[in-house]
């Protein structure tokens, strides 16, 4: 099957085949199309099920630092094993209390073993293979991985209804088994080759965020790949999460082709995942997640003058860009990491940066829905981005020649040149390096 075999050694491809089978059991929510029903079924208000995805968006950026210090300080294994444990018991939690305080507890905890695993699954995956001396191999089984997940809800997401219809409760009875076939993967995994002993500043949990900070400062490039990063997962969040209905809803598509959409977008995005290395040696890593990013800011921009087909095509485009975009970007941030005991800790800085700037458009997206503006949002997002890549890109320029001048002796600097976009970052150490 596809990536499941890896010209590497036996060791190294059991550890990738055991990281996929956590990332696909672990990401597969059963309940994630029904819960809003679910939760009416139960006698909730709408109020009181938005208020609890508020809190749950609130606590997941409260939990996601301190549970990257963790993982960092301790183990990567240990923190996924946690994260699926406390998935288990999160799902079982509507089962047995199907009240309002039963739905808030199982957000909360879903919010807690979600920061568990999103900086330490990345995190373990580019130390074991780079440890293992298979780094080379990282974007490959980041985009593989990603598309198994993906291949995983198109197949169960369509039936969930119907399981429903049988058993009220059966999606999360179904989705805690998944959570403890992953707990099982990850309790299988390998330690990392060489071992991760903390030192130094990281012998203490809380001076994790001091020295992630310190990593930042250090590192101007780092910090503008993360605004990169932060545009690109924006775009994807609000499209999918925010978007995705009111677009269709502004053509004339039918509200029962709404699922079959998602469910095409799914399988590109999909395809897209599978294969992002070809994008990457054309155009290089800064480049690709660069140019991808422009491609979904004008896909969105164009389902303004779209018909009903052409803005499925669009969406699906996007979903393209989407899938190969994020294993590129997860591999060029971890590549470019000055200190790798922080790891974890600066993945999940950057994914609440993320999801602080996706709520404040979502404000800025509810207001233009109440005003029917949704073509002008659309059209301002789209010109926003290309004009915000468009300044990253020449500070990402000023910045990448200003360090190959500190590197390059005086004497033996061109006389005169130009610049180009860069291919990659060449500079990024090796994991445990630290650089100043």
């Amino acid at each position: 099957m596809l990536g499941l075999r890896l010209p590497a050694k036996p060791a190294v491809q059991r550890a990738v085949r055991l990281s996929y089978g956590f990332q696909f059991f672990f990401g597969l929510l059963l309940w994630v199309p029904i819960f809003y029903q679910y939760q009416k079924a139960a006698g909730l208000s709408d109020g009181e099920i938005f208020g609890i995805q508020s809190i749950y968006y609130i606590v997941f950026c409260l939990l996601e630092i301190p549970t990257g210090m963790i993982a960092d300080r301790f183990d990567y294994r240990t923190s996924l094993a946690a994260g699926a444990g406390v998935l288990v018991a999160a799902n079982l939690v509507p089962v047995l209390s199907g009240s309002y305080t039963g739905f808030l507890v199982h957000f909360i905890l879903i919010a807690l073993a979600r920061s568990l695993v999103s900086g330490a699954q990345s995190a373990y995956l580019y130390e074991y293979l780079h440890a293992s001396g298979a780094g080379g191999h990282y974007l490959r089984v980041e985009g593989v991985g990603r598309a198994y997940s993906l291949v995983g809800k198109i197949v169960c997401w369509p039936v969930i209804g119907l399981l429903m219809s049988w058993s009220l409760p059966s999606p999360y009875w179904l989705t805690a088994i998944n959570a403890g076939i992953a707990l099982a993967f990850a309790c299988k995994l390998p330690p990392i080759p060489g071992g991760r002993r903390a030192a130094g500043k990281t012998a203490s949990v809380l001076a994790g965020v001091g020295g992630a900070l310190s990593a930042l400062r250090s590192s101007r490039w780092l910090v503008l790949l993360m605004v990169q990063g932060i545009a690109m997962f924006t775009l994807v969040r609000i499209c999918q999460v925010n978007l995705f209905q009111p677009i269709l809803e502004s053509k004339p598509v039918s509200v029962n082709w709404y699922g079959a959409v998602l469910a095409a977008m799914t399988v590109f995005e999909a395809l897209g995942a599978a294969r992002p290395h070809r994008l990457r040696r054309a155009i290089g890593p800064v480049g690709s997640v660069f140019s991808l990013t422009i491609v979904m800011a004008l896909c969105l921009g164009a389902t303004v003058f779209a018909g009903s087909f052409p803005v499925v095509v669009l969406l699906c485009v996007f979903a393209v860009a989407t899938g190969i975009a994020f294993p590129v970007q997860k591999q060029l941030l971890n590549d470019s990491i000055p200190d790798s005991r922080y790891r974890a800790t600066l993945l999940s800085m950057e994914s609440i940066v993320d999801r602080a700037v996706c709520a404040l458009v979502a404000v800025a997206l509810g207001a233009y829905l109440a005003a029917g503006q949704l073509d002008e949002f659309l059209l301002l997002t789209a010109a926003v981005t290309c004009v915000a890549m468009g300044l990253l890109a020449v500070l990402l320029l000023a910045v990448r020649k200003h360090r190959s001048d500190r590197r390059v002796p005086a004497a033996h600097r061109p006389a005169q040149g130009g610049t180009t976009f860069p291919r990659t970052e060449r500079s990024a150490p090796r994991p445990g390096e630290v650089r100043h």
